[in-house]
């Protein structure tokens, strides 16, 4: 399906000054999680799916709809093959490149593990990135129980995923067994696994359209996560009444999300943004951020805070821990393979190197390991074998003098 010139939606909007978001799902699982969002707490943003089954792309919320398909397919979906649907999705790369323009801002809502979600999402990825978009994926990663063929293929794919989007937002679903009990059904402990990252969409989304009064630019936003390609610890809490600068601050320390707290630890830059009702103190904002900086003493730290009436007592913080990449993930070094006497003569290499002069070509010099010599047993007085005053009884690499490596 080609979507250029055909879609409104599609082409740049003029949001006087606020970035233009597109909020893309992907897969079953995103369109799950873009059922979640509450459309009137998102107002202004453009919702989009992308699947490889018909059926389920029929009944999506979004307006925009793009069924990725080929004569292979024949409408059913990948049957869980994420190789094919990257490949099909890299076939219709400008399709996806489409359904990002004039997009400054593109979110990615997906389940890694399946075909789709795993095949799709770094293409589309790579394909916003191309259109000029900062992009954000939201994705979770299958709990254990799923079998390791999808652990795998969802490793592989966030992998790819974070070389490809500005930044990661990533909740292994087993973190949630710490929040439910033996008694909680099915669905509702996906509903507990995916409200976790609509609370981030929702806080992001935040950070960008509300003003504050200590605002949070979305250059701010750029400088922390772009061209990062991390995985991002996030965190969405509120809470009310007289002591919610204590509780907020309690629920961000034991959030699942940010690894009870490790992960800002861990953190170098850490972007903080409190909302609360006209009634905000100082005292409170000073509280939370106290606690925040205990937590992540060697990381940047970028605050905002905003007063909006509709939230009344309600006080809401939204916090984004973000970690360099030491090693880009296009030159992460890869396993060595070599040999152990291999790896000892590279070692040894550089040493051997320097005795060399400038210009000089060392002769190479069959060495002699301390051997012991073996009695030949039952064929100790046979004849050697001669040939051409040869005896073929040394091995020929011995006789030729060719030095072994």
């Amino acid at each position: 399906m080609n979507l250029e010139n055909q879609n409104p939606l599609l082409e740049t909007s003029e949001t006087s000054g606020k970035p233009t978001v597109r909020i893309i799902a992907v897969g079953n699982a995103g369109d799950a999680l873009l059922s979640g969002l509450a459309a009137h707490d998102f107002a202004g943003a453009e919702f989009v799916a992308i699947n490889t089954d018909a059926v389920a792309l029929a009944d999506t919320t979004a307006k925009v709809k793009i069924h990725l398909e080929n004569k292979l397919f024949r409408g059913l979906g990948s049957g869980g093959d994420p190789d094919r649907t990257k490949a099909m999705a890299e076939e219709q790369f400008s399709t996806l490149k489409s359904a990002c323009a004039g997009a400054n801002v593109v979110f990615i809502l997906a389940g890694l593990g399946g075909g789709a979600g795993s095949g799709i999402s770094p293409v589309l990825a790579k394909a916003a990135h191309e259109a000029g978009a900062l992009v954000l994926a939201f994705v979770t990663l299958p709990f254990e129980c799923e079998g390791n063929r999808r652990e795998a293929q969802a490793q592989v794919a966030l992998e790819s995923l974070k070389t490809a989007a500005d930044g990661v937002i990533c909740l292994p679903s087993q973190k949630t067994f710490k929040l439910i009990d033996e008694n909680s059904t099915l669905v509702e402990t996906f509903r507990v696994t995916g409200g976790f990252l609509i609370e981030g969409v929702r806080g992001v989304w935040s950070l960008l359209t509300r003003s504050g009064l200590i605002q949070v630019h979305f250059s701010d936003l750029c400088a922390l996560i772009r061209d990062r390609h991390a995985e991002n610890a996030f965190a969405f809490v509120e809470a009310s009444g007289p002591g919610r600068a204590r509780e907020v601050t309690e629920k961000i320390l034991n959030h699942p999300l940010l690894d009870e707290g490790r992960a800002l630890a861990e953190s170098d830059a850490v972007l903080v943004s409190l909302t609360a009702g006209k009634d905000l103190t100082m005292a409170e904002i000073n509280r939370v951020m106290e606690q925040v900086k205990r937590q992540c003493v060697h990381a940047q730290i970028i605050m905002g805070a905003a007063a909006d009436g509709a939230l009344k007592e309600k006080l809401c913080v939204t916090i984004i821990a973000a970690k360099q990449n030491v090693v880009p993930p296009s030159v992460a070094p890869r396993a060595d393979h070599r040999s152990p006497a291999t790896m000892v003569s590279a070692q040894r290499e550089p040493a051997l190197s320097r005795t060399r002069k400038r210009g000089a070509v060392a002769k190479a010099v069959q060495g002699q390991l301390p051997l012991s010599i073996v009695s030949k047993g039952r064929f100790d007085k046979s004849e050697p074998t001669l040939h051409r005053g040869e005896d073929l009884d040394i091995p020929t690499f011995i006789r030729r003098g060719v030095a072994l490596n």
